[in-house]
């Protein structure tokens, strides 16, 4: 696990604009995707994929609110954030796509490393995806550490928020799904109807 001054202000940069149950989401995500990592026989960058799983969620936060879909307005204050910190431009777009990917698995685990694994951490720890694939004790002692204070319904009000606060942005991710399933009179932008009110005959 890398030790470093752009982690070290990464860990406090996450605890300062996530609730406590984020913010132990997002040290689970890093220590899930961090394991990973070290089963895969391929080079990546230690301190991108901790940014980047630290930084992933803080889209969410009330401060970070904005016009754009809730991962893209947490990739660009990522962005800026690691900017400040001196971090060169290709390692600043690799945390901007780890992080407005993550929860486009389809997208995501198909880039650089980093954002492949950083989407292999989130996704474990969110969805449970690839929970054998760690030693039950390893996924006990992460857990322990950063308890889960009761993420799952947490989280649900969190999207569920977003999706009252600003539908308009939730049309093409995983947001819509909790719109449509729990938020009354919800109703996200048609792709459909887009294409057929296209200003064009046919």
């Amino acid at each position: 696990m890398p030790d470093t001054p752009l982690v070290t202000r990464a860990i406090e940069f996450a605890r300062e604009h996530s609730e406590p149950y984020l913010f132990n989401h997002v040290m689970r995500s890093w220590l899930f995707a961090a394991y990973l990592a070290g089963q895969k026989d391929e080079p990546y960058d230690a301190e991108v994929l901790a940014v980047s799983a630290l930084l992933h969620d803080i889209g969410l936060s009330d401060s970070m609110a904005g016009k754009l879909r809730f991962e893209v307005e947490g990739a660009n204050a990522a962005r800026e954030f690691v900017r400040g910190l001196g971090v060169d431009e290709r390692r600043a777009q690799l945390v901007w796509d780890s992080i407005a990917l993550n929860s486009t698995p389809s997208i995501c685990l198909h880039k650089e490393a980093e954002a492949a694994l950083c989407t292999l951490g989130v996704g474990l720890d969110w969805g449970g995806w690839g929970y054998d694939s760690v030693p039950s004790g390893q996924i006990e002692q992460i857990v322990a550490e950063f308890p889960r204070l009761d993420m799952k319904q947490r989280f649900t009000k969190a999207v569920c928020g977003i999706c009252e606060r600003r539908p308009e942005t939730t049309y093409d991710n995983f947001a819509r799904d909790f719109g449509e399933r729990y938020v009354p009179g919800y109703r996200a932008p048609s792709m459909v109807d887009v294409l057929l009110d296209a200003p064009f005959e046919e």
